[in-house]
This record gives C-alpha cells, sequence and structure tokens, in this order.
C-alpha cells in the first residue's frame, strides 16, 4: 500500500502556504437531532441547509429513515436538485474491546458504511476510536472530559493496536469504493490529541485522514486545534446556542479560521449545532458566525 508520506507529498508542499481560498460549508444533520427527541428527517435539513446557503449537508448515520436503495436515491436527488453536496457520513463505531468478535462486529459495520456511503455519493465517513466503557453512562464520561480508566489487565497501549489494526481491515474496502475514513478526537481513545495522532501515523495510509472537532477537547481547545489543523481532512464546527447539551464552550471562529488557514486547511467545515435552543434558529445564528469567521 502507498504510504502517506508518498501519497501526499505534493499537497502538502501546496499546503505550505496559508490557504487563501473558499472554505467550503456544511451542516450535519446532528445540529437537528441530539438523540434525545424523535428523529428529524434529513429531507427536511436538506431543505432547510438550501434555504439557508449552506454548500453541503453531513449525514448522521443514526438519523437515516433506513439503507434502502430508495431512500438513499431520494437523498442524492434532493440534494442534487438544490445545489448541495454530502461531503462525510457520521457513524459510531468501537474497536475498543479485547474481544475479537465484538471488533469483528464493528469492522463489518464500517465496511457496510463505506459501502453504503458510496451509494449516497459520499467521499469520507467519520470514524471513532471507541471507548473502555468502565464509565457507563455517556453522561457521566462528559462530566470527567473524557478522562476513562482502562479495563483492569489492559493498558492504553493495548487500545491502540486494536485500533490500528481494525482500522486496516477497513482500508481495502476505501480503496475499491473511493471513500476516506475521517479518525475524529472524540469522548473515548481518542480525546487526547497524542492517541489520535499514534493511530493516525501508525496506520500511515492515504485512506485515513482526520476529522478535527472544534468542541472535543479535555483542556485549551484552541492548542488541540493547532494540533490536529495540519492533518485535517474535514472539521465539524461546534456551537452551543441555548447551552450545550452536555457542556458548552464560547469558541473563538475567527481566530480558528485563522488557525486552519495557516496549516493549509482546505477542506469541508461542517457544522455541529450542539446547544438547546431550536435548531430551526440556532443553525441560522451559526451559519452567520462560520461564514463570516471562514471569509477571505
Amino acid at each position: 500500500m502507498i504510504s502517506r508520506r508518498t501519497a501526499l507529498a505534493l499537497p502538502a508542499a501546496l499546503a505550505a502556504a496559508p490557504f487563501q481560498g473558499r472554505i467550503p460549508l456544511a451542516v450535519s444533520t446532528y445540529s437537528y437531532w441530539h438523540f434525545r427527541t424523535e428523529r428529524y428527517p434529513v429531507e427536511k435539513v436538506i431543505e432547510h441547509a438550501a434555504a439557508m446557503g449552506f454548500d453541503g449537508v453531513e449525514i448522521l448515520h443514526r438519523q437515516m429513515a433506513d439503507e434502502s436503495p430508495a431512500y438513499c436515491a431520494k437523498l442524492k436527488k434532493l440534494a442534487f436538485e438544490r445545489g448541495l453536496s454530502f461531503p462525510m457520513l457520521s457513524i459510531h463505531q468501537d474497536f475498543v474491546s479485547p474481544d475479537p468478535a465484538e471488533r469483528q462486529k464493528h469492522i463489518d459495520h464500517t465496511v457496510r458504511c463505506l459501502q453504503l456511503a458510496a451509494r449516497l455519493g459520499i467521499s469520507c465517513v467519520r470514524l471513532n476510536s471507541g471507548r473502555w466503557k468502565t464509565i457507563k453512562s455517556f453522561d457521566d464520561l462528559m462530566k470527567v472530559k473524557g478522562n476513562e480508566p482502562a479495563l483492569p489487565g489492559y493498558t492504553d497501549k493495548d487500545a491502540f493496536g486494536w485500533c490500528i489494526d481494525s482500522i486496516q481491515k477497513c482500508l481495502p474496502t476505501c480503496e475499491k469504493e473511493g471513500v476516506m475514513l475521517a479518525l475524529e478526537n472524540h469522548w473515548g481513545l481518542t480525546t487526547k490529541i497524542e492517541s489520535l495522532l499514534t493511530i493516525y501515523k501508525a496506520v500511515n495510509s492515504p485512506w485515513l485522514g482526520v476529522n478535527l472537532d472544534t468542541g472535543n477537547y479535555p483542556g485549551d481547545p484552541y492548542d488541540g486545534i493547532a494540533q490536529l489543523a495540519p492533518h485535517a481532512t474535514i472539521v465539524q464546527a461546534k456551537t452551543y446556542y441555548g447551552g450545550g447539551e452536555w457542556y458548552t464552550l464560547d469558541l473563538d471562529y475567527p481566530r480558528i479560521a485563522r488557525i486552519l488557514r495557516n496549516a493549509g486547511f482546505r477542506g469541508w467545515v461542517s457544522l455541529e449545532m450542539e446547544g438547546k435552543e431550536t435548531p430551526e434558529t440556532a443553525v441560522a445564528k451559526s451559519y452567520a458566525v462560520l461564514r463570516k469567521a471562514l471569509a477571505v
């Protein structure tokens, strides 16, 4: 397999100077549904996104009504007619388990979702590392900012190996379908930036990128963003209007935009509005903030 260094040599050289071009802006369907209520239809998100001026819609897999060819065709047609792209399919998986059968279940799920993404015309799938689950409740995990102890008898080093092996088993499907994976700094093993980069660099494949989330940091978000920006394939931009579902950050998006541009980032930025305010108003406010910050 081609090494990351060889595959990305030219883009890295081009990205040496700050990027001054237009950065496309998407909205995640997650912005309209935070798992606590009845699912908000993806079709309605597409309509809202087009009306507000977004360039694309990121689809949360769990928010889809089903995976049928007819439903996928309906979403593709609706987006095409409104001039929208689908930059990413956000899915959930968990490779942090000492049980090979459990890990294989999540590998199979990821492979199926890569195939689904290809059917939807999506070029990137969001990837989670997973977590130890020694803290059972996600709400409780948020209280300790993702600082979760390992299972007795194991260490993070074991989990790195499981994740690296599992991701590598998905890569042939990535190459076959033309769909990337993007590893997110999500709550769990990749809460720590150094852990995410350990996995990312060990896999060393042009089919694995980084999904930089602006809100998922136990410490200073700007330091974390600066560390991940040179590796970022796509960015998820958090806002918290009405107060966050789990926590609230007052993020300086002009500052974040400068960090991204100075690192040569030129990909998609996708809004994840995670506040309690109604999405019909909060997404519009978020759009205005991000459009202004990302303007050339």
